[in-house]
C-alpha cells in the first residue's frame, strides 16, 4: 500500500491505515530494550508536528541500517499508545522519498475505529443548509434535557464519504445517564430532518476529537442553557443576521 499512497489519491491512503489497523510494524527503540522499564521510541519532528519512526518489515528493518533495539507491535495498540500524547507514526523514513507519516488524528481513527470516525482531511464550517424545524425542536428537547448544557453544529466534508451535520453535545452529565439522556433527545428530534440528510453527534468533552476542536474554537452554541434560561433557540441560532437575512459565521477551515 506504501506504493500506492500519493498526494491526493485518499483512497489509497485509506486502504493503507486499514492496513496499519491489521497489521504489525517494527518500532524503533532510541533507548533501552522491548519490555525494559527505560525503552523508549525514537521521535521525529516534521513540521512541528511529532512522528515515532517505525518499519513495516524485517526487509526494511535491514535496509534502514537500524542498529540499536527494537521491537514489534500490532499496529492497532501502538496507535492507541501513540494518539493520546498527540504523536502520529512515520513509516520507512529511510526509503527514497522519506516515507509516509500518519498524523495523530489518523492513530485515532485506527484505534477507535477506521469506519466509526471521518476520514480526513476534514473541511469543516458553518452549516449553509436551512432547517429550522430541526433546530428549533432540538432546541426544545434540550431544554427538557437537564444533561445538556450547549449544543453547536459544523457541516463535515471527509476526504472520502458524503458530507453531514454535526451536533455537538456538552452535557453536564457525561456518565452513562446523561449520554442516554442525550440519545433520547436526538431521537425525539430527528424526525425533523430532511430525508437524505446525514446527521452525527459529537462529544464536546473529547478533547481528541477534531470536529469538536473546531466547533469549541469556531462555532457559537445554537442552544445554551447558562445563556438563554428557559428562552427557545433564536431564529439566529446565535449568529447575528447579515442583511438579506443570512446568517453570519466563520469561514470553512481544514483539519
Amino acid at each position: 500500500m506504501l506504493q500506492q499512497v500519493a498526494p491526493g489519491r485518499y483512497d489509497a491512503y485509506e486502504s493503507l491505515l486499514y492496513a496499519l489497523a491489521e497489521g504489525q510494524i517494527w518500532m524503533l527503540l532510541w533507548h533501552g530494550t522491548p519490555g525494559s522499564p527505560d525503552a523508549q521510541y525514537g521521535n521525529m519532528d516534521v513540521a512541528g508536528l511529532g512522528y515515532a519512526p517505525c518499519v513495516t518489515s524485517a526487509q526494511e528493518l535491514a535496509a534502514s541500517g537500524w542498529n540499536r533495539a527494537h521491537e514489534v507491535v500490532g499496529g492497532r495498540q501502538i496507535a492507541s499508545s501513540l494518539f493520546p500524547d498527540r504523536y502520529g507514526l512515520w513509516l520507512n523514513p529511510h526509503a527514497p522519498g522519506g516515507g509516509v507519516g500518519i498524523p495523530w488524528l489518523d492513530l485515532r481513527r485506527i484505534a477507535c475505529g477506521l469506519e466509526l470516525l471521518p476520514a480526513g482531511p476534514l473541511r469543516l464550517s458553518e452549516p449553509a443548509i436551512e432547517i429550522p424545524q430541526f433546530y428549533a425542536l432540538l432546541g426544545q428537547n434540550a431544554h427538557r434535557t437537564p444533561a445538556v448544557r450547549s449544543l453547536r453544529r459544523a457541516w463535515v466534508q471527509p476526504a472520502l464519504g458524503a458530507p453531514y451535520l454535526a451536533i455537538g453535545l456538552d452535557l453536564f452529565d457525561s456518565g452513562a445517564a446523561g449520554v442516554e439522556a442525550a440519545r433520547a433527545m436526538m431521537s425525539q428530534s430527528i424526525g425533523a430532518v430532511p430525508d437524505g440528510l446525514p446527521v452525527s453527534t459529537v462529544a464536546m468533552s473529547d478533547e481528541y476529537d477534531p470536529v469538536a476542536l473546531w466547533m469549541r474554537a469556531n462555532a457559537r452554541p445554537f442552544f445554551n442553557r447558562d445563556a438563554f434560561g428557559a428562552a427557545q433557540p433564536a431564529p439566529s441560532y446565535g449568529y447575528p443576521p447579515q442583511q438579506g437575512g443570512r446568517q453570519s459565521g466563520p469561514a470553512p477551515s481544514t483539519w
